[in-house]
């Protein structure tokens, strides 16, 4: 008999790059495809399909290299989970992108072989990718990706100690999931103002005008502002926060050589997102201390990043995710620690995007990871 080889993902706007993962995965045994509903990439990627689940499961069957597909009956990034438990396949295949040590950790619990595809497009034609393709007239909004002093934006935390907050702005080269520390939040504010990318004007009054709009009059709890700075304003940044929510002071990096330098020692892995109703604000061990070593550790991290100091960017960068940590224990979990202690033999340094309690591992390497997620820094002038 042929092993029994199952995939699972959106497979919305379904194009040749699809076609070769299929064909590639179907090389193992026969393939089973299990799709995300509706309402699953709806909660994930905060949009809507362009094709219904009934559409896309109709498309899906009708190629050749597929046994048979289905719509999955759970929800999250697991959304498959109940159906691969029932169905025991003996391979289960994901592409680069779709890698995630909760996926690994299931089909060994499962006794289930994991394989990580690269994206190779079928030979004479051009790579595509879902995002690529809704490029044209979809949100093309930048992300945010903060490296070092994340919560020193907020004056609960500054009052204690000034110190700065560095982020990058990141091409949308993936569709990073909902609620996974990248911004998402205030970039879907952001697409209220401007629905497909961000208009030519002066990014600092964008990032402004950007983080007036999302905190309304009224609102309890304030978005800090590094997520809209991170969002408008391109390449490398750093801003001043002294007990105010906005900084006193911001500067930027556009040097070419250190967004290179940058690009080629960071990469990140999924977690999962979020859990709703997660406070990472409760028991918190917020103090002088521990906020200046927040502050020395943002410092650290920029001048050895304009140095490009491998060596001394890691111990700051994990300076600084450990400094958060010591003020909002509930960032971290033992599922996380179990991830970050498969990961620590194989990068100089780790840290959660945004505000932790899931979402993505971001890792200071000496060259990414295979099987990782690469980033891509958004240039001066670009949109």
């Amino acid at each position: 008999m042929n092993k029994r080889v199952f995939v699972s993902g959106c497979y919305d706007l379904l194009h040749s790059g699809h076609v070769a993962f299929f064909k590639e995965a179907a090389s193992y045994g026969d393939l089973y495809v299990g799709l995300g509903s509706d309402t699953t990439v709806s909660e994930l990627k905060g949009r809507s399909t362009v094709n219904s689940d009934q559409e896309r499961l109709y498309m899906v069957k009708s190629i050749r290299y597929v046994t048979d597909a289905w719509i999955n009956s759970g929800s999250g990034i697991l959304d498959f989970e109940e159906d691969i438990r029932k169905f025991m396949p003996d391979l289960f295949v994901v592409n680069e992108d779709g890698n995630s040590p909760a996926k690994e950790k299931l089909c060994s619990e499962l006794g289930i072989d994991y394989l990580i595809l690269k994206r190779i497009p079928e030979a004479g034609l051009p790579a595509r990718s879902t995002t690529s393709l809704r490029s044209t007239n979809q949100c093309q909004l930048p992300f945010r990706l903060d490296l070092a002093g994340t919560w020193i934006d907020q004056p609960y935390v500054s009052k204690f100690a000034p110190g700065w907050a560095i982020t990058i702005s990141l091409e949308p080269t993936i569709e990073f999931m909902e609620r996974c520390g990248m911004s998402t939040s205030t970039r879907n504010a952001a697409r209220k103002l401007w629905p497909y990318q961000l208009p030519l004007d002066h990014p600092e009054k964008l990032a402004e005008m950007l983080f007036r709009f999302e905190n309304e009059p009224g609102r309890s709890e304030i978005s800090g502002a590094q997520d809209a700075i991170g969002i408008c304003l391109p390449g490398l940044n750093r801003h001043y926060y002294n007990n105010k929510y906005w900084p006193e002071a911001i500067i930027s990096c556009h040097e070419e050589d250190v967004l290179c330098w940058l690009e080629e020692h960071l990469c990140m892995i999924l977690l999962w997102p979020r859990k709703q109703g997660l406070n990472v604000l409760e028991d918190t061990n917020i103090d002088k201390p521990h906020v200046e070593a927040l502050a020395t550790a943002a410092n650290d991290c920029w001048n050895a990043i304009l140095q490009k100091d491998l060596k001394a960017f890691a111990s700051s960068f994990l300076a600084s995710f450990n400094a958060q940590v010591a003020m909002f224990p509930a960032m971290m979990s033992l599922e996380i620690a179990d991830v970050i202690n498969q990961y620590k033999n194989k990068v100089l340094a780790w840290k959660m995007a945004g505000a932790g309690g899931g979402g993505y591992l971001a890792f200071v390497c000496e060259r990414p990871l295979d099987n990782s997620i690469r980033i891509k820094i958004r240039r001066k002038g670009m949109s």
